[in-house]
C-alpha cells in the first residue's frame, strides 16, 4: 500500500482515490510523458519531459541548459502523470466529468552523477517509451551524457486517483429530461511508422518498432 500523509491524503472525491501500489505502477507504465512542477526564483513552473521507472524510482531528464530542471534539483517537486480515458456526459452540465487515471509523486529529486547509474537510468527511460530501441540505436556519447541532466525521484510518496464508469445522475431528477447520457471513450494508440524523408532505400524499420506501431496490427 502507498503510505498516507498530509500531501497524499485524498480530501476530495475520496472514492476515486487509491492507495494500491499496483495502480501507481500501472499508471506510470501506461505513459512516458510527465509534468514536473518546480518553483524557480519564486516562480512556479510546470515542465513536460519524458520519464522511465524501475521498481522504486522515477527517472526524468533534460538538458543542462534547462534552467528549471537544474535549479529545481535541490527543492521539492511534484511530478504528475495523467491519462484521459473518456468524457463523462451527463444529463446536466454540472454532472459532466472525465474518466481518468492520475498519479502525483512528491519529493526532492537527486541528480544522477555516477556514470554507470546515469547510463542505466537513461536505458530505463528509453526502454520505457520504445522497448528495444536502446539496443538498436547508437548509445549516448560522453559529450552527450555531459549535456544531459538525469534526475531520480523515489516513488515512496505518491497520490493516485482513478475515475471510471458512467455519469452519477442516473438516479436523479434529471432522468426525466429524456436526454442521452453516457461515456465518450478516448483511446490512444501508435500510428503507422513514417520514415525519415532522407532515409536511404532498403533500410527497413526494426521489428520492435513495427510491433509497437500501427503497422504491426
Amino acid at each position: 500500500m502507498l503510505p498516507e500523509n498530509e500531501r497524499t491524503r485524498h480530501r476530495r472525491l475520496r472514492d476515486q482515490g487509491s492507495r494500491v501500489r499496483a495502480d501507481l505502477d500501472a499508471i506510470l507504465a501506461a505513459g512516458f510523458v510527465c509534468h514536473v512542477g518546480v518553483v524557480v526564483d519564486g516562480t512556479p513552473l510546470v515542465v513536460p519531459t519524458v520519464y522511465g521507472c524501475d521498481a522504486g524510482t522515477l527517472y526524468f531528464h533534460g538538458s543542462v541548459a534547462s534552467r528549471s530542471l537544474v535549479a529545481g534539483v535541490a527543492d521539492e517537486v511534484c511530478v504528475t502523470v495523467t491519462h484521459v480515458d473518456g468524457l463523462v456526459l451527463a444529463r446536466s452540465l454540472f454532472e459532466h466529468g472525465v474518466n481518468y487515471r492520475s498519479a502525483m509523486v512528491f519529493g526532492v529529486p537527486r541528480a544522477v552523477t555516477d556514470p554507470e547509474e546515469k547510463l542505466e537510468g537513461l536505458r530505463i527511460l528509453s526502454e520505457h517509451s520504445a522497448p528495444g530501441q536502446w539496443d538498436y540505436a547508437r548509445r549516448p556519447s560522453k559529450k552527450e551524457l555531459a549535456a544531459t541532466v538525469l534526475l531520480a525521484l523515489s516513488l515512496d510518496e505518491a497520490s493516485v486517483k482513478i475515475r471510471v464508469g458512467p455519469p452519477d445522475d442516473g438516479d436523479g431528477p434529471d432522468v426525466a429530461l429524456g436526454l442521452w447520457a453516457g461515456v465518450l471513450p478516448l483511446e490512444t494508440r501508435w500510428g503507422a511508422l513514417q520514415a525519415d524523408p532522407v532515409l536511404p532505400a532498403g533500410i527497413e524499420p526494426p521489428e520492435h518498432l513495427v510491433r509497437l506501431s500501427g503497422d504491426g496490427r
